[in-house]
């Protein structure tokens, strides 16, 4: 049974990877939206956070005018926690804008440290995942060498 667990176990440090694949997917997105995005001035529609302790999350909606005289929604756009008590009281705000990517809209006054803070995210994961890896490798070596357990 302690070997199944064992082998089980790895499940973990793959997803750890996934986790920071996915952060520095998001982290290159937000770069490139930043550069090759066109500035716009976003209306801030609506602003949700909940300051619950069990559960913390924070979104906003913004509806942006493109240049080409449409309009771009965002509903629920989700932000890091931290980040959202800059714009409690906002109407408006600077983003970048690029239709058609993956992160199709960054606020212009969060960028870098939204960047940063996916970044980290994807560090911390990879950390964990190498750590974990290393642990799952000596013990199931230890129980290859140690056959009664």
């Amino acid at each position: 049974m302690v070997r199944i667990v064992a082998r089980v176990l790895w499940v973990f440090p793959v997803l750890l990877l996934a986790l920071c694949i996915d952060q520095a997917k998001l982290a290159c997105d937000l770069q490139s939206t930043w550069r090759h995005g066109v500035s716009a001035t976003a209306k801030v529609v609506a602003w949700e956070q909940s300051r619950r302790a069990d559960v913390t999350y924070g979104y906003i909606s913004l509806r942006v005018p493109l240049a080409g005289g449409g309009t771009l929604v965002k509903d629920r756009m989700s932000l890091p926690y931290s980040l959202l008590p800059q714009l409690e009281d906002a109407d408006s705000l600077g983003v970048r804008v690029q239709p058609g990517a993956p992160q199709d809209v960054v606020v212009e006054s969060l960028m870098p440290a939204h960047r940063l803070i996916a970044a980290a995210q994807a560090g911390i994961s990879l950390a964990g995942a190498m750590m974990l890896a290393v642990a799952l490798f000596a013990w199931n070596r230890w129980l290859r060498k140690h056959p009664e357990r």
